[in-house]
């Protein structure tokens, strides 16, 4: 007897994802990733360096992109065609990407000189400029932009990973058991390779070329998708002429986009913008003001849009830093001087013959312009700084370290280093970084380093438009174990300004400068009896010290005082109790 077998049904082969596109997709995903986070960083960067921001921007941006991606991801569940929709989506990512920043600039450089133009349009006076509420409304909102933008870009990089992930699922009939996995790890080290781009190269690059260049990538990847599936995506021809007009869009912005970003922005400024240098840390620009009948016109430099010194009366600010501090203090011999790269301040401290000063900055690009000659810098600006430093920075006896303050001082201290002054000329606490340097441990730290009759100063912000924010600078130098003593005096270009000066032992420095009759040195402007005289406050100034608190290192209270004082100056918000 036979017994038969039936044949059993041949197995259906499943289409698996080809290899080759599976590291396709993934290699865009890891690009894009890339891309999303240097357009965080390059909307932050332009907000702080550009608009004095920087406080705030870079976690207000990370911030509002993380939500705008997650509300991103959810929205791209409306669009049907993943191949169509990814495909329009990078080449709008690309276009809003380049573009982002240049028309920022652009619109609020106009806000700016709206006034202006609306002043010679009706022909008024000069001093009748038309900038009333709803102009000064325009251009507070304006700077606001860069997070306009920052959303829309992320809503439109929150779209791309679940687009992605159709795609992958999509060219396989069988279900991917690890697709969110494989894309997340690609998206986050595509990130990291991102953050790492930014570092170490777009860093001190223009902005305006950064951001066209990454925009290339987000439409090289639009490209290379377009074209390897093209049978998938409706209306190729239509997104081919798109990306290619793109393309001309990006090289115009990379090759003139820089120039025409940085003429908006010396829109922001008053007087011409005669140079400007992004360096690792900041945005440096330089102004002139022509003024005529033999005079020698004025030199201003900014940081972040922040004022730094203007040429005509630095020597103010400056002799208030440095004379009354080495005139207090038993010996000359020794200076430390921490910040002020542009060498105006080491120049007041030569006029006292030390035998050694230390200068510690962070930023080299910044020094460098004050002791060499920078090749892209007009030459007659170059050697106005040079006249203006008296190219102290390269007196011989001046050595310069290029470190981080709060670390650097650490290394003075392991070498057993002591000084016979301090002068600290650090930007105000404008930003959490700078907070620290204001810190407790921070004083302490120079303390350590500071010889037993030695004396500090450091420049503590204006004592009329920030005053918790001054008198805080003093309680945090009293915290560290000094004898604090204040003073203020007015600078024309910042208005009323204050320094804390402060010593280990013995007497407080304002009662060893009430015996200095003159000055050992060749300085004709500030006087011992003009010294004397800035000590003295109005008479309810001091009145709530008791309530304002000492900066320790991590609560961010003075950054919170300096804060609120020029927010309220600024009439952005109401005051508030910040005790």
């Amino acid at each position: 007897m036979t017994v038969s077998v039936s044949a059993q049904p041949p197995i259906k082969k499943v289409a698996a994802l080809s290899r080759i596109d599976d590291v396709l997709l993934l290699g865009i995903m890891a690009m894009l990733a890339g891309c999303g986070l240097i357009y965080e960083y390059l909307l932050s960067h332009y907000a702080g360096r550009v608009l004095g921001a920087l406080e705030a921007a870079i976690y207000t941006m990370i911030g509002l992109m993380i939500v705008s991606m997650g509300f991103g991801a959810f929205a791209a569940r409306k669009i049907r065609c993943a191949f169509t929709g990814f495909a329009i989506l990078e080449l709008t990512v690309a276009i809003c990407g380049s573009s982002a920043i240049i028309i920022t600039a652009a619109i609020i450089g106009f806000g700016q000189q709206l006034p202006q133009i609306l002043t010679q349009t009706f022909n008024l006076p000069p001093d009748q400029l038309l900038d009333g509420q709803a102009i000064e409304t325009l251009q507070f909102i304006s700077q606001y932009l860069p997070y306009m933008w920052g959303t829309i870009l992320g809503l439109m990089i929150g779209m791309e990973i679940p687009l992605i992930a159709r795609v992958r699922q999509s060219l396989s009939d069988e279900h991917l058991l690890h697709n969110a996995g494989t894309i997340y790890g690609a998206d986050y080290i595509g990130a990291g390779v991102g953050a790492a781009v930014w570092v170490g190269f777009m860093l001190a690059m223009d902005i305006e070329l950064a951001a066209s260049l990454t925009a290339s990538v987000n439409l090289l990847a639009g490209f290379v998708f377009l074209f390897r599936f093209k049978k998938r995506i409706r209306g190729f021809r239509w997104l081919l002429i798109g990306h290619v007009l793109a393309s001309g869009l990006l090289l115009i912005l990379a090759t003139f986009g820089p120039n025409w970003q940085q003429g908006f922005n010396n829109l922001l400024y008053k007087d011409t913008v005669v140079f400007t240098k992004a360096t690792r840390f900041q945005q440096l620009t330089f102004t002139e003001r022509l003024r005529g009948n033999g005079l020698e016109p004025v030199y201003s430099m900014y940081i972040n849009g922040k004022l730094q010194f203007s040429s005509e009366d630095e020597h103010i600010y400056h002799a208030f830093l440095v004379h009354p501090t080495l005139a207090a203090s038993a010996r000359h011999d020794n200076i430390l001087v921490i910040g002020g790269g542009d060498g105006l301040g080491v120049k007041q401290v030569l006029k006292w013959h030390p035998k050694l000063v230390t200068l510690m900055d962070l930023d080299r690009g910044l020094v460098d312009l004050f002791t060499k000659d920078e090749v892209s810098m007009p030459a007659y600006l170059s050697r106005a700084l040079h006249r203006l430093n008296g190219d102290a920075l390269n007196d011989p006896r001046v050595n310069i370290i290029f470190d981080d303050a709060f670390n650097g001082t650490d290394k003075l201290i392991a070498q057993q280093q002591k000084y016979d002054a301090i002068i600290v000329d650090l930007p105000d606490p404008s930003h959490p970084d700078l907070n620290k340097l204001y810190s407790d441990v921070f004083y302490r730290k120079l303390k350590q380093l500071l010889s037993a009759d030695g004396v500090i100063t450091v420049q503590s912000t204006s004592p009329y438009h920030a005053q918790q924010a001054f008198i805080s600078v003093g309680k945090t130098l009293e915290s560290a174990g000094f004898k604090v003593k204040q003073y203020h005096h007015n600078v024309p270009s910042f208005g009323e300004w204050g320094w804390s000066i402060a010593t280990g032992s013995g007497a407080d420095a304002q009662k060893r400068l009430e015996v200095v009759k003159q000055f050992p040195i060749n300085e004709r402007w500030l006087t011992p009896s003009l010294t004397r005289a800035a000590f003295e406050f109005p008479g309810n100034f001091y009145q709530h010290k008791g309530e304002v608190k000492p900066n320790i290192l991590g609560s961010l209270q003075l950054y919170r005082y300096h804060q609120n004082a020029w927010s309220q100056e600024l009439g952005l918000e109401l005051p508030t109790n910040e005790n």
